[in-house]
């Protein structure tokens, strides 16, 4: 916090970016965690090294800018300036640093018992040292690029995390810098031969030989070096040509993000002098901007490992495993009308992705539309949207270009959709389209019917494994009209539409929220609200929880990241509670509970307690009216909130800590899955619905065949004659 935040104008709130720094050492702490197995151990250290990537690409970065641009700027929670509050940042990784270095070198030296080795170039053996050789003069050495740095040969531009090997050179009287990038097209590991998996960095490879790429010199202080630029874009900063598309506009940005600003360097080694001089100078940076890591700069490579491991090193080093189980059938098939909420990753994505198939075939189906903010590399969804299109259904996309660092991905997806024959929007000017709402429109006998999708996490088909959301499926008129009414006003950029159920951010969501927040204060002590969410940052809200606290309402929140607002301060926030789950799954679900009983009014929603999506993107969320879906997520909280082992409670001060005089030992997402498993077990076990009896055929239509022109004229009168005769024939 900052200095001004000990004034009662700040008490209860803290600075966003340090309440994020907690939360990513609360990842780190999964590491040395009795209850992580060991290889999990070594992912969330990986976690923590991408969070932490992250964080000073975006939230460093835009720190950095609004430092230079406004100098008197302010963090409305503490009081700091952009540049004290860098100052509190690099002091608060410092530490972080020197625990994650002390933990992988635990992790590891625990795995090698388990033959999985990370191997530093002393530790390898004679025919290894062989092996890395051959694999350096033959793949890697032909493909490098060495460059002498000094007075006649200019600084190289050093990409955003591309790894660097760096070093003093010298002959004769000559002194300059010996420079080597690591190509990205090498793998960032070489496995050794054998059984054992035995692995060495590929920047510890050139560093190795590093010396015979500047043969003619003499070689000291050998580094390997990282710089971090400031990726925080703001497309609609950056000026294009009046009639270039936004898709070609994101291209250019993506290419220009690339040589930003430098915010960070990391070094395996302290820099001697005359290199850090040199570096500092160049890259424009301060020595508080330096961090040493004893362990490797880049751990993506860690989700790798795992497809070598054999059965027993599975069974021993990971958690169990466990795929999202399909616990219910097909869903919205016109036999039931009844709502429909699925829990990932506990429940399978499934049941939504058939519904959206059958829908490309079904002929009552007109339109589908939908938003999209991130998708997978290989999305199902995609397929079925471009089936639609292409069997004639009125395809609508909002395909959101600017969700940060899948760009490129949603750029590609979007021009395989156009092609299908899908209509296609790219977001709205100024808002970033973060909603998660999908319309299926239905023409059965003449009436109109609307099956409505409306999540709290993307449709992404990975990221469904692994991150806690829900997803509920509706057929509810009134929803549906909204839905409609939404998608129409989003078509046109008009943010200002009126809705009877739904909450839409920016016109409308925070007021809601707000609305009945001031709703629980008038109930006083018996007035009660839940929220679940990422993250905690608006001013405004976090203020009316504030009076709700005072009020006397009773505030239980779970929030996995930031949160800005500090509970149990006396006379304050006493009454406000707030716990954070961080675990094997991502905590993703965003639930807003308000009032208790007959009076609750309960909500899902894709937004966050963030200024970002309150004012500045547009959100979708819903209210439940089912009880079977509001009884689902009631269960859902409370064994959250049970939780015993992973959750955390935050404190007056900032800090996290464990629950404290707990008799019982909870793991809520453990069992979350075991009680998806049974579920997912009954729906096997049960009997299956006997066939529908046939129905007698209906008599078929005689047929008549087509006849020649005047057929019928000439029968008609055949007819007459006939009975004409018979009636003479009776008087005679």
């Amino acid at each position: 916090m900052g200095e001004n935040s000990s004034s009662s104008k700040y008490k209860y709130m803290q600075n966003r970016e340090l309440s994020w720094l907690r939360f990513n050492e609360r990842v780190l702490q999964e590491a040395v965690s009795k209850s992580t197995p060991l290889y999990e151990k070594l992912k969330f250290i990986s976690i923590f090294v991408s969070n932490l990537d992250e964080f000073f690409m975006v939230r460093v970065g835009s720190l950095f800018d609004l430092s230079i641009a406004d100098k008197k700027a302010i963090d409305t929670k503490t009081g700091m300036t952009p540049k004290e509050q860098l100052v509190k940042i690099y002091e608060a990784v410092a530490p972080l640093y020197r625990m994650k270095d002390e933990i992988y070198e635990s992790v590891s030296r625990k795995l090698k018992k388990h033959d999985i080795t990370h191997l530093r170039p002393d530790d390898l053996t004679a025919d290894e040292v062989k092996y890395v050789r051959d694999y350096f003069n033959n793949y890697v050495e032909p493909i490098l690029s060495p460059q002498l740095l000094d007075e006649h040969h200019p600084f190289p531009f050093i990409a955003s995390k591309q790894i660097c090997i760096i070093a003093k050179i010298q002959r004769k009287k000559t002194q300059g810098i010996g420079f080597v990038a690591v190509p990205g097209t090498l793998p960032p590991v070489l496995f050794m031969p054998g059984n054992k998996i035995r692995y060495i960095h590929i920047e510890d490879i050139i560093y190795m030989y590093f010396d015979a790429l500047f043969d003619k010199y003499t070689v000291t202080k050998k580094n390997i070096i990282c710089a971090t630029r400031n990726a925080d874009i703001n497309p609609n900063d950056e000026a294009y040509e009046i009639n270039e598309d936004f898709r070609s506009k994101m291209k250019k940005l993506l290419k220009k993000r690339r040589r930003l600003a430098v915010v960070r360097l990391e070094t395996a080694d302290e820099l001697d002098d005359y290199t850090k001089k040199l570096l500092c100078g160049k890259l424009d940076i301060n020595n508080n901007q330096i961090f040493v890591t004893k362990s490797p700069i880049s751990l993506g490579y860690v989700f790798d490992l795992q497809p070598r491991f054999s059965e027993q090193q599975t069974k021993n080093l990971c958690y169990p495993a466990f795929e999202p189980q399909l616990t219910r059938g097909d869903i919205m098939t016109g036999d039931n009308d009844e709502d429909v909420l699925l829990s990932y990753p506990y429940e399978s994505m499934e049941p939504f992705l058939n519904m959206l198939k059958r829908a490309a075939y079904d002929p009552e189906v007109v339109s589908i539309k939908i938003t999209i903010y991130r998708l997978a590399k290989n999305a199902k969804i995609i397929e079925h949207l471009c089936a639609a299109a292409e069997n004639g259904k009125d395809v609508l996309v909002l395909i959101e270009l600017r969700a940060r660092f899948d760009e490129q991905n949603n750029i590609d997806w979007s021009e395989r959709l156009e092609q299908a024959g899908c209509t296609i929007v790219y977001g709205l000017e100024n808002y970033k389209v973060h909603s998660k709402v999908c319309l299926i429109t239905k023409n059965s006998g003449g009436e109109t019917r609307y099956i409505t999708q409306i999540g709290t996490g993307n449709y992404n088909e990975k990221t469904a494994k692994q991150y806690t959301d829900f997803s509920l499926i509706t057929q509810n008129r009134e929803i549906g009209e909204d839905a409609a009414a939404f998608f129409s006003n989003i078509s046109i950029s008009n943010l200002d539409g009126e809705y009877k159920h739904l909450w839409v951010a920016p016109n409308s969501m925070k007021d809601k929220i707000i609305g009945y927040i001031d709703d629980e204060i008038k109930k006083g002590s018996d007035g009660e609200i839940f929220m679940k969410v990422n993250s905690v940052t608006d001013k405004d809200i976090i203020k009316k929880l504030r009076d709700a606290s005072v009020a006397g309402v009773n505030i239980t929140m779970l929030v996995r990241g930031i949160c800005c607002l500090l509970p149990q301060i006396p006379g304050v926030t006493e009454n406000i509670r707030v716990y954070s789950i961080v675990g094997r799954f991502l905590e993703h679900s965003r639930i807003y509970s308000f009032g208790r009983g007959e009076d609750e009014k309960l909500f899902i929603a894709s937004a966050d307690i963030m200024t970002r999506n309150m004012d500045n993107r547009v959100e979708v969320g819903c209210p439940i009216y089912s009880q079977d879906v509001k009884d689902a997520i009631h269960r859902y909280i409370k064994i959250c909130l049970s939780d015993t082992l992973q959750a955390r409670v935050l404190g007056s001060d900032g800090k996290y800590s464990m629950k404290e005089n707990t008799l019982s030992s909870v793991n809520a997402q453990e069992v979350l899955m075991n009680e998806a498993k049974k579920a997912a077990k009954a729906l096997r076990d049960a009997p299956k619905p006997a066939p529908k009896p046939k129905a007698e055929p209906e008599p078929a239509e005689p047929q008549i065949p087509a006849q020649k022109p005047g057929f019928f004229r000439s029968r008609y009168n055949a007819l007459i004659e006939r009975l004409y005769n018979n009636i003479q024939n009776q008087k005679s």
